[in-house]
């Protein structure tokens, strides 16, 4: 199983990185998990424009989900297109909140280009992988997702506050793509995001093995985001989530 960081910015994209966008491949088969804005550029560093297989989205904050709305006219407008529809495992809101996000009603809707499947809580088998989703403390509704393949798994967060079902999807897993959106300073906004202490406390609860912080907001000091997780008693390997990252795992 291959990790790519293709985008790890919070909220919006920053200077060195498109918002929230993960590649998973095996087998030849290529999963995108979150694909916020600016992420679809970035994406094609790593893939081709039409080897996307499917396609997770953790929920329907622009930067996890508005390149969807690009992606639909790639595959709708290329040459050689309409290209046949692909799965996206997404909230049940996705068509609609979509559409209206795509903005043009007298053209194909999203729809013709992806197969929108609802999400809950429970594990099923996309391609190769088994992706187990657990919903997540934040605002919207919102999954985490475990994604595992030949005995090795990665946990990636979406977007949350402290959580306890986040340490359950992340147990003993081999990567934790945790989001640290904020400082730890006092009197944050509860149930929304974590800074790098509380990644890094989830992280060793669930006794990952690798963190990797991401979903890194562009105005917050990234090494100092670091410095802090650093002080929360996690002993496995540490690090902040860079765009273009590659994890090959067994």
């Amino acid at each position: 199983m291959r990790l790519t960081i293709v985008g790890c910015s919070g909220s919006f994209p920053g200077p060195d990185s498109p918002a929230s966008c993960y590649l998973f491949e095996a087998e030849g088969f290529r999963l995108v998990v979150d694909l916020g804005n600016g992420a679809l550029g970035a994406l094609q560093r790593h893939i081709g424009l039409h080897e996307v297989d499917a396609i997770c989205l953790s929920h329907l904050h622009a930067d996890h989900c508005l390149d969807l709305c690009s992606y639909h006219v790639v595959r709708t407008y290329s040459p050689g297109g309409p290209f046949p529809r692909i799965p996206v495992y997404a909230p049940a809101d996705a068509p609609r909140r979509l559409n209206r996000a795509y903005g043009m009603p007298d053209e194909p809707t999203l729809e013709s280009a992806f197969d929108f499947h609802a999400l809950t809580p429970d594990r099923r088998q996309i391609g190769p992988f088994e992706v187990t989703t657990a919903l997540m403390n934040h605002p919207v509704e919102t999954y985490g997702f475990r994604i595992s393949y030949g005995g090795r798994s990665v946990a990636y967060s979406g977007d949350t506050g402290e959580c306890a079902e986040l340490v359950r999807l992340a147990r003993d897993a081999d990567v934790l793509l945790c989001e640290a959106s904020f400082l730890d300073l006092p009197d944050l906004t509860p149930d929304l995001h974590l800074n790098g202490r509380q990644a890094a406390e989830h992280a060793a609860k669930a006794g990952a093995d690798r963190l990797v912080l991401t979903h890194l907001v562009p105005w917050y000091d990234q090494d100092r985001i670091l410095s802090e997780a650093a002080t929360a008693g996690f002993t496995g390997r540490l690090e902040l989530a860079r765009s273009g990252a590659v994890y090959d795992l067994g």
